[in-house]
């Protein structure tokens, strides 16, 4: 029996289809290295005390705007039963500002369309990348910058009507951001609607935005993350990639979850924040603030001018990584369904001590030998995968608005026959129906994890 809801039904008809009368991938791709040969950007690192509107506050060091919004660069104490660091301080974005990342849709010749934008983000590593119809924080949408109203927004602020398909609170990166959520919501507005279409933003399919996700540096983060919230339903299986197969499961749907509230009842987290300036192991050189050692990231000061934005110039402070990384999910063939390995992960930043991750997840490189503190359970068997294992594979940035030129190599993989179901006490078996569950309440998937399964293919 069909129980799922009819947006569920629309969303997998648009995830079957790959291509559209629209608009082509090749057409969206020409459209994408256009809008990137037009637009005059300019990104240029300049000292965190040469800001323009930034600052040390004079008592803690902290890095601050003027207006007392945006964000801030602060340091953290953290201490943890969790893993082999039992103590460390760092830098992080302090960003108690929960913004906007929505998609507008509307079905065209019956199949539900996408509506997404190509926008400069100044970390961005190709600059222009297809994100979420709306990418806001709250100082954005209200107007701090004394810049221009972002567009669309009047659909999200319910100041248009459209029908809500998807309404979540998310993550970010918790290694990087101090309990930060977003809004990752999904509108659909009526096929009869006179929507105002603008030069920077572009009709897909999701079919044709999971195509693109298989490409490096396409689809940003932000549209990643939203994407991944999407529910197909429970219809009948011969219509279905066997993935989303779900009767036959290695762990109950509760089992799972006892699982998780074993590992949060076991794991400490005690992050308090304390000045910037006392951050043990880390200080300011005259132009960035880093790591004693150059390991895990810096905070960096950029200067950017960007034609195509709601403010045209502008200084911020960024995150610089140290390396890139590695995230990736391996997945094996159990009771007939495939099932994706996935570990229960503590960071500094999560806003309830843990969050479920993919099996191997690296964001600054450490896995690579003379870096690692630590070992890496799993890293062999994704670094050794051979082509014919390998489901997906692609460089993918992380946010750039915040990030500068990050990106990880994000793959999943299958398993090999001889690879064991038995796994370590954090690590758990789960199906793509029981991650899907998951996505759909807060802070139980991380970002990491998000946007790799948002890359699957129905």
């Amino acid at each position: 029996m069909n129980t799922s809801k009819p947006h569920e039904i629309d969303f997998l008809k648009s995830a079957l289809e790959k291509e559209s009368e629209v608009n082509s991938v090749d057409f969206i791709l020409d459209w994408l290295r256009r809008k990137n040969d037009q637009v005059r950007t300019v990104v240029e690192q300049v000292p965190l005390d040469k800001l323009d509107k930034w600052s040390f506050d004079p008592q803690t060091g902290n890095i601050v705007h003027q207006s007392g919004r945006f964000f801030s660069i602060e340091g953290i104490r953290v201490e943890t039963n969790w893993g082999k660091v039992p103590f460390w301080e760092q830098p992080i974005i302090n960003q108690p500002e929960i913004g906007y990342l929505g998609i507008l849709t509307k079905k065209i010749g019956g199949i539900l369309h996408f509506l997404m934008q190509a926008k400069i983000e100044p970390g961005n590593i190709n600059l222009v990348q297809l994100s979420p119809t709306l990418q806001a924080t709250k100082s954005n949408y209200t107007r701090v910058h004394k810049g221009k109203v972002p567009l669309y927004i009047e659909y999200f602020n319910g100041e248009k009507a459209a029908d809500i398909l998807i309404d979540q609170l998310q993550s970010e990166q918790g290694a990087r951001f101090l309990r930060k959520r977003n809004r990752n919501i999904i509108m659909e507005v009526p096929e009869s609607e006179d929507l105002p279409e603008y030069d920077n933003f572009i009709w897909l399919t999701l079919g044709q935005l999971k195509k693109l996700i298989s490409h490096d540096n396409i689809v940003n983060m932000d549209a990643r993350t939203v994407v991944s919230g999407i529910q197909y339903g429970k219809v009948n299986d011969h219509l279905l990639n066997p993935l989303l197969k779900g009767d036959s499961s290695l762990n109950d749907f509760d089992d799972i979850i006892s699982w998780i509230t074993k590992l949060k009842s076991k794991y400490e987290l005690n992050v308090k924040l304390i000045p910037l300036k006392s951050v043990a192991n880390w200080g300011y050189d005259g132009l960035a603030y880093n790591h004693h050692e150059g390991k895990y990231f810096s905070v960096i000061g950029v200067r950017v001018e960007i034609d195509d934005r709601e403010v045209v110039s502008w200084d911020q402070p960024m995150i610089r990584p140290a390396q890139e990384g590695l995230v990736a999910f391996i997945v094996k063939e159990i009771k007939g369904v495939y099932h994706f390995l996935v570990q229960a992960k503590v960071e500094a930043g999560n806003f309830d001590i843990l969050e479920l991750a993919p099996t191997v997840q690296c964001l600054t490189g450490n896995y690579r030998k003379g870096y690692n503190e630590y070992s890496v359970p799993f890293i062999n068997d994704v670094l050794s995968a051979s082509k014919e294992q390998i489901w997906y594979s692609a460089r993918q940035s992380e946010e750039g608005g915040r990030f500068y030129m990050e990106q990880n190599l994000n793959m999943i993989i299958e398993a090999k026959n001889d690879f064991s179901v038995e796994v370590p006490e954090n690590y758990c078996w789960a199906t793509l129906n029981q991650l899907l569950t998951f996505i759909r309440f807060n802070n139980y998937l991380n970002i990491e994890a998000r946007s790799l399964l948002s890359a699957v293919i129905i």
